[in-house]
């Protein structure tokens, strides 16, 4: 009674300290994983402007459903891209004063097919109305909703014209431009020349340390920044089926074979169960054992397993084939039927006229017109055979066209009727002239090939609960053995494959031949996991992945390692060429040579825009050095694409005036105009961008 007097005294003391505890312990969870940060409500922010994560779920969704196949990660990738362009954009659109009004609008919908072509829309003369649409509308409110976003997007689609058009407007070219690209496409020099390539000098004698390469980085800081990443190197234990495996179900349809005899218990007897060489109901039998459903169709010998289709195809009915390895199912397979001529392959020319549903014609017709030009064409065909590609090359209506009219291989009922049975119910090589709903048809019949009807029984390889079971207790000891060890050399030890090196970027799914991953990818970027920390995860239809974090990369300057293969090669290059130039001493190219153990060579009318060096490739810079050299004059060191060179100017010959360069100053104008495409790259390298959706991802 002593004690509960005590502890009565004393309960608002231990209330608080069992409150502080346990507020402590939220906090130092919070703390530990980020939970600050990832109570946000938004996924980021775009120049300040803050993204809400209920309407960008709201939008990935809708993607989701829209694209079939598409995965969160790729759709919330798609709808971030949109978002950032959107913004980029509306806050130029804002700064440059862009207004559009309805007119606006509705010349965007008119240029869409699905609204513009829409005979909904369109008035008796067949243009379109936009009284019409918006009669449609009112009619039907609850479409209104959709297009009110429609026209949203309309109005930014409208925006955006402008904006093009002025930065189309803003890029020009000068004459004097055009005049540069003219004297260095015309402007010709020969010369003679001492060259020392880079790779005269050992690469031992021209090493890059990791302080070079990050300071070089430094001054190009645009063209090396890099996002927060991690590196990882991964083992992957496959659960696959074994050998016993395979035995197993080898054996199980050896057995389906023939029949079998099974004790009936409530006749005392033995009854006698057919076999797939000798059931009666093939389509029963094949659904009771089959893991793929009984399937009728013919088959050209084409079509068959490579490996396996001479045998197949030449199995006399009823015979069985098998067990063999079709993909990842064993089978056995009886042939049911053979049929001559199943499979044909045809090549047409298609002649369409007014009122046939054929994109894209060449031209329009009547069907009169098209009746006489299809028999012009058949005579053709039929007095030159061979000519029959290059005809249907230069006049069918539809996309065979560009194969020379070749359909390739089909089967009887693949084609509208009349092709169809011109086809099947003609020989080799016949020509001739069908009409179908797509207009007249040039026919000519180019091959045709037998078939088989197969009867198999499939059953798909995979492991069995033993081998699971084996290949998870496998994956399990590594991942124990591995812990705080040597990822690669216990991984050898195991006698598993290590991928290393594996970079992943916080909003990744996918890496090496691991697919759909992210949970390995959000366990990599969480605060808990350090650098040598190893996990194993379980991976659908694969097996067993396990993963060691081998590298933290901080948001700003791309890891030195990432790096050094693109800078590494310009840093020795220069360290190379100071070498070289240092031993370019003399005042001729004679001494020169010697001095390097190199001859010298010609160059003969190069200009700066052909600059090609043989076996050297292109220097316009030792060209264009040659020609302002002057005549007989040797230049001081170039440093080049592919070595150090000295030139010495024999011939240089001008480019012959022109009054005006109007044809040169409109090729580089239409080059600028492809950077129409690169505002929004270009807006993105400025923009200030948070991207914080690995938190909801």
């Amino acid at each position: 009674m002593a004690v509960l007097s005590k502890i009565r005294q004393r309960s608002l003391l231990l209330i608080v300290v069992i409150g502080f505890c346990l507020f402590a312990f939220i906090i130092g969870d919070l703390l530990s994983n980020g939970g600050f940060n990832q109570m946000s409500t938004d996924v980021g922010s775009i120049n300040g402007k803050d993204v809400s994560f209920e309407e960008f779920r709201l939008k990935v969704s809708e993607i989701e459903r829209s694209q079939q196949g598409m995965t969160p990660i790729m759709a919330s990738n798609r709808v971030w891209d949109q978002e950032i362009m959107i913004a980029l954009l509306g806050e130029e659109f804002e700064d440059l004063g862009i207004r559009v009004g309805e007119d606006h609008i509705i010349e965007t919908f008119k240029s869409d097919p699905n609204i513009g072509q829409n005979p909904m829309f369109l008035n008796a003369a067949g243009k379109f109305d936009v009284a019409k649409l918006k009669e449609f509308f009112k009619a039907n409110p609850a479409q209104a909703q959709a297009f009110e976003s429609r026209q949203e997007n309309a109005a930014l689609n409208a925006k955006y014209l402008i904006y093009n058009g002025l930065v189309k407007g803003g890029l020009y070219t000068t004459d004097l431009e055009g005049k540069m690209r003219y004297e260095m496409e015309t402007t010709k020099a020969s010369f003679d020349y001492v060259a020392v390539p880079y790779s005269s000098i050992k690469d031992s004698d021209a090493k890059v340390t990791d302080e070079e390469i990050i300071a070089y980085m430094r001054k190009n800081e645009d063209k090396y920044k890099a996002e927060e990443s991690r590196v990882i190197d991964y083992v992957l234990v496959e659960e696959r089926a074994s050998d016993a495996d395979q035995n197993e179900i080898k054996n199980r349809l050896n057995s389906l074979i023939n029949g079998s005899t099974v004790y009936n218990e409530a006749t005392g007897k033995n009854d006698t169960v057919a076999g797939f060489r000798t059931t009666t109901n093939l389509a029963s039998f094949v659904g009771e054992h089959s893991d793929i459903p009984y399937d009728t169709t013919y088959v050209a010998k084409k079509d068959l397993p490579a490996e396996h289709a001479d045998q197949l195809f030449s199995l006399a009915s009823g015979q069985v084939y098998g067990p063999y390895m079709r993909g990842d199912y064993l089978c056995i397979s009886k042939v049911i039927g053979r049929k001559s001529g199943a499979t044909a392959k045809a090549s047409h020319i298609l002649i369409s006229y007014e009122g046939t549903q054929v994109p894209n014609k060449k031209e329009q017709r009547t069907k009169e017109e098209a009746k006489a030009k299809a028999e012009s064409l058949l005579a053709q065909a039929k007095a030159n055979p061979s000519g029959f590609m290059m005809l249907a090359l230069t006049n069918s209506d539809d996309s065979s066209a560009q194969q020379g009219g070749d359909l390739g291989f089909f089967s009887e009922g693949q084609m509208v009727k009349p092709f169809n049975d011109f086809v099947f119910n003609n020989s080799i090589g016949t020509i001739g002239l069908v009409e179908t709903d797509f207009g007249y048809h040039v026919i000519n019949v180019t091959d045709k090939q037998d078939a088989i009807k197969l009867a198999t029984i499939a059953q798909r390889v995979q492991p069995s609960e033993t081998t699971s079971d084996e290949v998870y207790n496998k994956a399990v000891k590594f991942e124990m053995e591995a812990d705080g060890k040597d990822f690669a050399a216990v991984a050898k030890q195991h006698n598993l494959n290590v991928v290393p090196n594996i970079k992943l970027n916080a909003m990744d799914e996918n890496f090496g031949q691991i697919a759909n991953q992210r949970q390995v990818v959000r366990w990599a970027f969480d605060r808990s996991t350090s650098v040598g920390d190893i996990k194993r995860f379980e991976v659908a239809n694969l097996g067993n992945v396990i993963v060691s974090l081998k590298k933290v990369n901080k948001k700003g300057l791309m890891a030195v390692d990432e790096a050094r293969p693109s800078i590494e090669p310009i840093l020795k290059n220069q360290k190379k060429a100071e070498i070289i130039k240092g031993k370019l001493s003399g005042n001729s190219l004679d001494a020169m040579a010697k001095a390097n153990n190199v001859t010298i060579q010609k160059a003969t009318d190069l200009t700066i825009t052909n600059a090609v060096l043989p076996s050297l490739g292109s220097e316009p810079k030792v060209v264009a050095t040659a020609i302002s050299t002057g005549a007989n004059k040797v230049s001081a060191p170039i440093e080049g694409n592919s070595g150090v060179y000295v030139v010495r100017a024999t011939a240089v010959t001008k480019a012959p005036a022109l009054k005006e360069h109007s044809a040169y100053a409109n090729q580089i104008k239409q080059q600028r105009m492809n950077d129409v495409g690169r505002v929004v790259g270009a807006l993105r390298a400025k923009a200030d961008i948070e991207d914080n959706r690995a938190l909801f991802n």
